[in-house]
């Protein structure tokens, strides 16, 4: 199967390069902020499914960029579901719990309703809403708090103030699911050959990894497994303030994705090892 993934250094797009021999194309082919170089590459490049790895990820630098955001995270992503469907190639693209507004406790399914708090989260829900509206065959894969040995991360900065200093004051009031990039990869991979094969799985779904926990306690974990004695201070999100609202309730009910292609929430726990070395 010829797979074709846009972006190539970002977390996922490196994990679906080492999980698989995929054609992975950049900036320098496809500037997705200039969302017609998309349609070429596609159109070039002949393969059986599409998978978006690329992605405006700056959540605090969206809030004055955003037209640039809307073009990265929408309108790119609707171009390539538009030339996907009018060729006949299933699309698969990542999006993100930012979509929503953060309230109450209760995990979130795919189809609550949507509440972006700003920028970033508005941009990618106009991706989603401009890829349903293309047709054809797609999912789209809703993920959070993505993690990886590559790229800039919070398990990456983590381990980098931990060895600088014992004590570090983290958010507590936030909770959501630390995902693995790799599982995330993986997960675009089975969902691409599952599409292939069967059209009417498309939709909206979620993928996060388990136990739900707030930052301090993934910050704490982190500590443990490294081996650094850190002293973790809890803060609530107003003490810590953002250019960019963070959604306090990221949890993300991932059963209809297990159901659909037999993907189970991956424990982030026993992926820490493969960033501690």
């Amino acid at each position: 199967m010829r797979i074709l993934v846009f972006g190539t250094s970002g977390q996922v797009a490196t994990e679906l390069q080492d999980l698989a021999d995929v054609m992975a194309v950049g900036r320098d082919v496809a500037d997705l902020g200039k969302p017609e170089t998309c349609r070429a590459a596609i159109v070039e490049r002949q393969p059986d499914v599409v998978i978006n790895a690329a992605a405006y990820t700056a959540v605090d630098k969206a809030e004055e960029e955003e037209d640039l955001a809307n073009l990265v995270n929408g309108e790119a992503p609707g171009v390539m579901a538009q030339t996907c469907a009018e060729l006949g190639i299933p699309f698969v693209h990542i999006s993100t719990d930012y979509v929503f507004d953060g309230s109450g406790v209760a995990a979130w399914r795919p189809d609550d309703d949507v509440g972006p708090l700003g920028v970033y989260g508005r941009s990618k829900l106009l991706g989603e809403k401009k890829i349903a509206e293309a047709g054809g065959t797609w999912a789209v894969l809703r993920t959070s708090w993505v993690f990886s040995p590559h790229g800039a991360n919070f398990v990456k900065t983590m381990l980098r103030l931990g060895k600088e200093r014992d004590k570090l004051t983290i958010v507590a009031d936030q909770i959501g699911g630390p995902t693995p990039a790799r599982k995330i990869a993986e997960a675009c991979l089975q969902m691409a050959k599952s599409l292939k094969e069967k059209s009417n799985l498309g939709g909206i779904y979620h993928f996060s990894g388990a136990p739900d926990v707030s930052w301090a306690d993934f910050a704490r974990e982190i500590f443990a497994q490294a081996g650094l004695e850190v002293e973790v201070e809890d803060i609530p999100t107003s003490a810590f303030p953002t250019a960019a609202k963070r959604p306090a309730n990221s949890r993300m009910d991932c059963s209809a994705t297990e159901a659909a292609f037999g993907i189970n929430r991956p424990d982030w726990r026993e992926e820490l090892p493969r960033i501690l070395g």
